[in-house]
């Protein structure tokens, strides 16, 4: 699939629908350094597929960890899979006679141009093939479980093609039709016998609900299939069938050298003939699926045993440090508690010396009206007496 490098706003419409949008090729333009919709896709397709893998890798007798291996091989190998297969099929625009550094250049040059999803299929199950040989793990087991996200990661990434305005059909009259003047440009140049001013199917567009509803199936068959090789069977036959169809209404295609064969769909043919092929086998041989090697799985669940035993260790160092904080807290409250007791001790004390006080200035007084009225007394008798 060959895609724009140049920035560009597209003004894209859909007159059937009465649709009208505004899109650029470009998702980050910063100074001058842009990312594009179609690597930004890619990327993305890539991780949701790892990080959905990773989720349900145990569900099938897998692990994470050996997931992960794979992925690092294979993921790579797929991008260089689809870059090479599709200047191999486009030679003649990369190839310079007589100058090879030019010619590496243009193949490295992957911003201007091209890569193929058969290409990054293959390249995808080299990495699986060769993982599981140095790890003498059952490939038909690592591949019918991965199988399931390459249509998923097929149909986000197709949404590249629609920003960057490419990969699309002939001219239609149905109402879904697509136009814009990058498409104008594009027939006008390379499809004479079209009117560039018509609309065009959007042939992403259902390529990408295609593999949406294989991806679908594929999980259904996955959690259900008892042979090996079942899920990737089905994939082949389920996209090669929706990319056969697909490929005659695109004005883009590959072809054979010398021939009017489109390439794409001679390797559909080949795909659907495989999978039905290695359907039937599993059948009438009775193949059975084989687990992965028992030192993973052991491996994997002492994993888990030592991370949980770490998760409960750091929770039981909270609870300590939250023990301890309560202490403090409880003695703190103590201490003021034990002070506030005091404090009160204290007054309650002057409060009684106050009213000792009290009471002792009142016998006083008692004592002295006493005193003068004895001293009355005597001196009144003093009185009589004389």
């Amino acid at each position: 699939m060959q895609y724009l490098v140049a920035l560009e706003k597209f003004y894209v419409s859909f007159p059937g629908l009465g649709w009208k949008f505004t899109i650029s090729n470009a998702a980050i333009d910063i100074n001058g350094f842009v990312v594009y919709w179609y690597g930004m896709l890619i990327a993305f397709a890539v991780a949701l597929c790892l990080i959905l893998g990773m989720k349900q890798c145990r569900k099938h007798g897998l692990t994470p960890d050996l997931l992960t291996d794979y992925c690092l091989l294979s993921i790579p190998l797929a991008f260089i899979g689809a870059r090479l297969f599709y200047v191999f099929c486009s030679w003649s625009d990369y190839y310079v006679k007589g100058n090879i550094g030019k010619t590496l250049s243009n193949i490295t040059n992957v911003r201007e141009g091209g890569l193929a999803i058969y290409g990054g299929v293959l390249g995808a199950a080299f990495g699986i093939f060769l993982m599981s040989k140095l790890r003498k793990i059952p490939m038909a087991t690592i591949i019918d479980f991965v199988m399931v996200y390459i249509p998923l990661g097929q149909a986000i990434g197709r949404w590249g093609n629609f920003f960057n305005q490419e990969a699309f059909g002939t001219t239609t009259d149905l109402p879904w039709g697509m136009r814009s003047a990058a498409i104008s440009r594009y027939l006008t140049v390379n499809c004479p016998n079209l009117d560039a001013n018509k609309p065009v199917h959007p042939t992403f567009f259902y390529e990408s609900v295609a593999c949406l509803i294989i991806c679908i199936a594929l999980f259904i068959i996955r959690s259900k299939s008892k042979k090996p090789w079942t899920v990737t069977s089905c994939y082949c036959i389920g996209y090669g069938i929706v990319r056969f169809f697909i490929e005659g209404l695109r004005t883009d295609s590959l072809y054979i050298a010398g021939t009017s064969l489109r390439i794409s769909q001679v390797i559909s043919l080949v795909l659907i003939v495989l999978g039905f092929l290695v359907l039937s086998l599993a059948r009438i041989y009775d193949w059975e699926k084989k687990p992965i090697p028992e030192r993973f799985i052991k491996a994997d669940e002492q994993m888990q045993r030592d991370a949980k035993r770490r998760r409960e260790e750091k929770l039981r160092r909270y609870e300590q440090d939250d023990d301890e904080e309560d202490e403090e807290d409880r003695v703190e409250r103590l201490s003021k508690s034990s002070f506030k007791i005091k404090d009160e001790d204290d007054e309650e004390s002057d409060e009684d010396e106050e009213s000792d006080d009290e009471d002792a200035d009142e016998d006083a007084d008692e004592a002295d009206e006493s005193e003068d009225e004895d001293s009355e007394e005597e001196s009144d008798e003093q009185d009589e007496e004389k």
